[in-house]
């Protein structure tokens, strides 16, 4: 169920989740830049099927949300269950349906688990499940403001890479409507233009679901830093003429070892940046890294309909019957990766041991 509302697009108004009034509001980001409108996710049913449908992408959105829909489920589930046993089976049950909403993005297992981690250790109490499920929520909450914390912080390390003055190529959306309200990839953007650095800014259109040509340029325009797009295939031409300095991009799972999954076509970015000795960073939360995972090829892919590719705009673009392959992501290797820019600082080669050392000390709790 949608909901329009008048919203003054622009960075403090970027708010893709939101709780109001005891509901749980995702900005519709399959209907941006032609309307802004709140989707209701408050039911099990609603919150599932806005992350299969992609009303609420990116990986830190994604885990945010997730963590807000169990939460809200597990109010509801106070009024259903028979005793207390019963209601922690089925808190773990919508745990489950909601990890298998999309594979490839950790963040959505990280954050739920961190939810019903933090409903177990009250499991054998005595404190009553209303109790709980409000602190539930509350905590969800935290994980919610945590990731718009987070992201300034990455776009502050960020920042201090570009400079006050260079060329920047990004793919897909990683601002605010991917991640929290702020932004990683274009976080570090956003903090550097903050800074009065004199930007110029190449968005891949990012096919097939056009997340830059949509949603990246819609952000920066409300930045006030006027966006160059340019087609997924233009990037060698940009690099070969030395009109990049540098390439940064979110990701949606890390292995211990660095390689990174990020939206289809980040690879060919990062050949093509090293290629010709372009600087190619991941800006990413530490939750985005999955400690159980040594290397890349244990990410799974998700592969979405074929209707992504061969529809435009409502139309069909290709004949009948032609046989269509479209995985969401790509896995970049570590030796293309120049360096990461984490909550934590930035994590240069051998990342193994960058990445454990930051793992240890993050914070997991308010």
């Amino acid at each position: 169920m949608a909901t329009s509302t008048s919203f003054q697009a622009g960075t403090s108004s970027v708010v893709p989740i939101r709780v109001q009034d005891g509901r749980l509001e995702l900005l519709d980001q399959r209907r941006i830049p032609d309307a802004i409108e709140y989707f209701d996710a408050t039911e099990l049913d609603e919150i599932c099927f806005a992350i299969k449908s992609m009303i609420v992408r990116g990986a830190p959105a994604i885990g945010a949300a997730a963590a807000l829909g169990l939460a809200f489920e597990a109010k509801r589930l106070v009024l259903s269950a028979a005793g207390r046993v019963d209601f922690f089976e089925k808190l773990e049950r919508a745990r489950d349906r909601l990890q298998a909403t999309r594979p490839t993005a950790v963040n959505l297992s990280w954050d739920t688990d961190l939810v019903f981690r933090f409903a177990e250790k009250e499991r054998n109490s005595q404190a009553p499940l209303d109790v709980l499920t409000g602190k539930m929520v509350e905590y969800a909450q935290w994980i919610l403001v945590r990731y718009g914390e987070t992201c300034k912080q990455i776009g502050e390390y960020g920042a201090d890479l570009v400079g006050q003055s260079a060329s920047i190529l990004t793919h897909c959306n990683a601002g605010a409507l991917a991640a929290c309200g702020w932004g990683t990839a274009l976080g570090v953007i956003r903090s550097a233009h903050r800074r009065g650095a004199q930007l110029t800014v190449f968005v891949d259109e990012t096919r097939p679901r056009q997340q830059g040509s949509r949603l990246t340029t819609w952000e920066l325009l409300a930045d006030g830093i006027t966006p160059t797009l340019v087609t997924d295939s233009m990037a060698g031409h940009l690099m070969a003429n030395r009109k990049v300095d540098l390439v940064i991009v979110g990701a949606d799972r890390i292995a211990r070892n660095g390689d990174a999954a990020n939206k289809i076509g980040t690879y060919t970015l990062a050949v093509v940046a090293n290629a010709h000795k372009v600087p190619f960073y991941v800006a990413a939360p530490l939750s985005t890294i999955d400690p159980a995972i040594e290397s890349g090829s244990q990410i799974p892919i998700e592969e979405r309909e074929a209707s992504e590719v061969t529809i435009i705009n409502d139309k069909e673009i290709c004949p009948p019957g032609v046989q269509v392959y479209n995985p969401a992501f790509d896995v970049t290797p570590a030796n293309l990766i120049t360096a990461f820019i984490t909550e934590s600082g930035v994590l240069r080669p051998p990342f193994h041991s960058a990445i454990e050392k930051a793992l240890n000390a993050r914070k997991l709790t308010p």
